[in-house]
């Protein structure tokens, strides 16, 4: 078991000498955001230690704006927004710097009836598909890129002006420059120290396409302490970049430009700890390796509703970009879906679908099922693609929007295998919902064109 950036014990002696005052728990909702409490510290460790603490089982089963919805089986009207347990995860405790005084922890959610996990929670979908990869002797690791938009303009001024005519942080495209992220290093270099000071460990920050946006990466890790170090990072960025009086977007599509990415970097290591997917085959891949491409690919298209789960998602796919519509893999091709790449051990597929927009406990679960899928049933990987994977008129296609990944996703049988009826149902229920949401609204592009000309 993995020694947490801050013990209990550690705890409760910062507590009794004044350097924390406030423990934050936090779960983790279908979008992928913490939500949770700030506790006093000295009632964190009198109380909250041994028995946990609830939550409105609502906070799985609304929508963006925390809006209650219909549809879904956990939490109703009928059934009166009761409440979960919150069971502290003593592992993921640590000191978050850019809040002083405070700690951190996740939970993992249980019934209060002691039924069990609730079992549509993203962490206990991750750990559920982490458990059947357990039992052919393997264990995931993965690492996420998350590219985000940075705006001079605070997130108040941001809503104010209803998101219009911000300011970038850069005013050209500073891809790998050193000249261009100078300009914000003060604010990069403070989320890599303090993401450092909680225990996750940075890499490098460096600048991307669009205007003010750049990426921050994280060292790969086990696959839920991975997924946990994202949304905590996720978390803080915003939190550091709104004391700055700046803001930061993860959207998939902001604007017309480059859209955030999230490219999953996956592996699997044998019961010896060594790399599973390194073998004599093509590409120096193992036949589990073989199997787990093949597989991945396979199901690519009917997990794409937790690769990319919003309406914004699909506006990131476009002809010419980097964003992959083609479902092919290749070595160090990045107009392929998936992308082999590293060497040795280190070698690894980067899954180049997912947006920043991303659950990385839904998008790491739905490459662990994928996986299992190609091993489980003996599939053999196609050829490899050593062009431009967009050229290819035999390739399968990314869908094209959330209605489309909705069908596929509900007509699966390989998600319901995975996941289960009760996971298939809610997630499809959180697309159902959003497309309704849309379907709805009067856009801006409809007012300029429709107003007077039609």
């Amino acid at each position: 078991m993995r020694t947490p950036p801050l013990t209990l014990e550690q705890l409760r002696v910062a507590v009794a000498e004044g350097e924390i005052d406030t423990v934050a728990l936090a779960l983790v909702d279908m979008q992928g955001r913490l939500q949770g409490k700030r506790f006093h510290a000295p009632y964190f460790l009198d109380q909250v230690v041994g028995h946990g603490s609830e939550g409105c089982n609502y906070l799985l089963a609304v929508d963006v704006d925390m809006n209650t919805v219909d549809g879904y089986a956990m939490s109703s009207w009928e059934r009166g927004y009761g409440d979960f347990a919150m069971k502290p995860d003593f592992g993921t405790l640590r000191r978050v710097p850019w809040q002083p005084g405070t700690a951190l922890l996740l939970a993992d959610l249980e019934w209060l009836d002691g039924a069990g996990p609730v079992i549509a929670s993203p962490r206990q979908i991750l750990r559920r598909q982490l458990d059947r990869l357990a039992g052919h002797g393997l264990t995931a690791y993965a690492g996420t890129e998350l590219e985000f938009v940075l705006f001079r303009d605070s997130y108040e001024q941001a809503w104010r002006s209803g998101y219009r005519e911000l300011t970038p942080a850069n005013q050209y495209n500073v891809d790998y420059s050193l000249l261009g992220t100078a300009r914000v290093e003060p604010l990069l270099r403070r989320i890599r120290t303090e993401m450092a000071g909680a225990g996750l460990v940075p890499e490098s920050a460096k600048g991307e396409c669009n205007l003010g946006q750049h990426e921050i990466a994280f060292r790969y890790d086990e696959a839920v302490a991975c997924a946990d170090h994202h949304v905590i990072y996720k978390n803080g960025a915003k939190e550091i970049a709104a004391q700055e009086g700046m803001s930061i977007t993860f959207m998939a599509k902001p604007n017309e430009r480059e859209g955030n990415s999230c490219h999953i970097h996956f592996s699997l290591r044998d019961a010896s700890g060594g790399s599973a997917m390194l073998g004599d085959g093509p590409a120096h891949l193992s036949r589990t390796g073989e199997r787990v491409l093949a597989g991945l690919l396979a199901t690519m298209r009917e997990m794409s509703l937790f690769f990319a789960p919003n309406i914004n998602s699909y506006k990131r796919y476009q002809p010419g970009s980097f964003a992959p519509t083609a479902l092919r893999w290749g070595t160090d091709n990045r107009t392929c879906a998936l992308r082999l790449v590293g060497h040795g051990q280190g070698m690894r597929v980067e899954n180049r679908v997912p947006g920043a927009d991303v659950n990385p406990y839904l998008a790491i679960a739905a490459l662990v099922a994928g996986a299992l899928h190609g091993i489980e049933n003996e599939l053999d990987l196609g050829e490899e693609c050593t062009g431009n994977a967009y050229d290819d008129p035999g390739a399968e296609r990314v869908p094209g929007t959330l209605r489309d990944a909705l069908s596929l996703w509900e007509g699966s049988t390989v998600a319901r295998d995975a996941f289960g009826e009760e996971v298939v149902a809610h997630y499809a229920n959180m697309a159902r919902v959003e497309l309704a949401v849309f379907d709805a609204a009067v856009t801006d592009w409809e007012l300029t064109r429709g107003f007077e000309r039609l």
